[in-house]
């Protein structure tokens, strides 16, 4: 089967995880994905533990399947070498600061003018315009100002950041969605455009459930541990050995009679504080600890064999190892184990693309540093191995090189 992106040729200046991960959704669908690198270091994610034989794990699992090639941007010849690129290319993709790349003499405008069929991508913490535009932005800072670690954590307790990198993961997925639909358009018009993917304005976009409340009901959501602020029972149980999660859908209370039922707590199912799923959050106080006491009866399997077969939706809180050895996950080949030469070979997340007649996935490991510069601009700009050998030796390309990140870590 073929993939989706196939033909579309994407330089790709972006780096860390915002950027990456955007361009990994895309490699995984197909596109040809060119990572360029600023000799010597490239990526500051090559430096980033932890570490497998002295590769880093943190750039593997974002960059598998992409090509590297080494440019000096700073460099009038550089500039000129990537604008050539440029020509041929149908996306190419940063996420530095604002107007760094206009500093380099490689904004939109210039890039439109050799090709106007380009798609421009940029993704940064507060956009390409505003007060915040040109302020440094890591993944905790756009989380805790776009309002998400103010509702999550236990009521009372520290704010709380997500587990996962979402103020990155977020701004990922909307950059890869808007490239999409840029390419999508461009069938149409036959032009490209320049797409402005802010941080933030992705965490107020995925937030819009508790927007949507604090305008509605004036107070402003807090945090609620693993509750539903409008659904209950809607949370996680302590449970015999671990913990339960129970989420009763939206409506069916028949769910609710079951649950009782199987509590062994029928008396609930008349009681009027609780027929209704307002009417058990607005009591949730008295509620939660009669389900408590009934939920520690049992070990999670055992309530998963009984609540599961009445359609009663529940699940265990799984640790990663246990998520990694899940039956379902493993079904549906969501591990996936990648060899590289250096690294070895590491189980990393697959793409989660399932199509019925187009294929998606890892397509390998991920580059070493400058490892397809002669590769790539033999390919789109027909320079030969002494052409290139003659860059390197100006320092305007590199072939290949690096951190030590062995030495580095010791």
């Amino acid at each position: 089967m073929s993939r989706p992106l196939e033909g579309i040729t994407i330089l790709d200046l972006t780096w860390v995880l915002s950027g990456p991960y955007a361009a990994m959704v895309l490699c995984d669908l197909g596109a040809g994905v060119i990572k360029v690198e600023r000799p010597p270091w490239g990526d500051i994610a090559r430096t980033t533990g932890p570490y497998s034989n002295g590769w880093s794990g943190y750039f593997f699992s974002v960059n598998r399947g992409k090509r590297s090639i080494a440019i000096d941007l700073r460099g009038e010849e550089g500039r000129g070498l990537f604008l050539r690129l440029a020509e041929k290319a149908d996306v190419v993709m940063e996420n530095f600061t604002p107007g760094t790349m206009e500093r380099l003499g490689l904004g939109y405008e210039a890039l439109a003018a050799r090709n106007p069929r380009l798609i421009f991508a940029r993704t940064s913490g507060f956009g390409q315009t505003g007060p915040y535009r040109e302020r440094p932005a890591l993944d905790i800072i756009v989380q805790a100002m776009g309002g998400i670690m103010s509702i999550t954590g236990e009521p009372g307790g520290r704010p709380v950041r997500p587990g996962a990198s979402m103020g990155d993961i977020s701004a990922g997925l909307f950059t890869a969605i808007g490239i999409l639909a840029a390419l999508h358009e461009r069938e149409r018009s036959g032009t490209g455009q320049e797409i402005d993917i802010s941080m933030l304005d992705c965490q107020v976009s995925v937030l819009e459930n508790a927007i949507m409340r604090y305008f509605v009901t004036g107070a402003p959501p807090e945090p609620l541990g693993t509750r539903h602020p409008s659904a209950t029972p809607f949370q996680a149980f302590p449970t015999a050995d671990g913990y339960l999660v129970v989420a009763l859908s939206f409506g069916e209370e028949n769910q609710w009679q079951l649950l009782c039922g199987a509590l062994g707590l029928p008396g609930l199912i008349d009681d009027e504080r609780f027929a209704t799923s307002p009417r058990r959050t607005a009591r949730h106080a008295e509620l939660e600890p009669i389900l408590e006491a009934a939920f520690r009866a049992r070990t999670t399997a055992e309530w998963l064999d009984e609540l599961g077969p009445m359609g009663i939706p529940c699940g265990p809180i799984n640790t990663i190892p246990r998520l990694v050895d899940d039956p379902q996950v493993r079904e549906r080949q969501m591990i996936q184990e990648v060899t590289h030469a250096r690294a070895g070979t590491i189980p990393i997340a697959n793409t989660p693309f399932r199509m019925s007649r187009s294929e998606a996935g890892i397509k390998g490991p991920p580059p070493d540093f400058g490892a397809d510069t002669a590769a790539v601009l033999g390919e789109l700009l027909g320079l030969t191995g002494a052409d290139v050998a003659e860059l390197e030796a100006r320092g305007v390309v590199a072939t290949s090189g690096g951190p030590d990140i062995g030495a580095i870590t010791g």
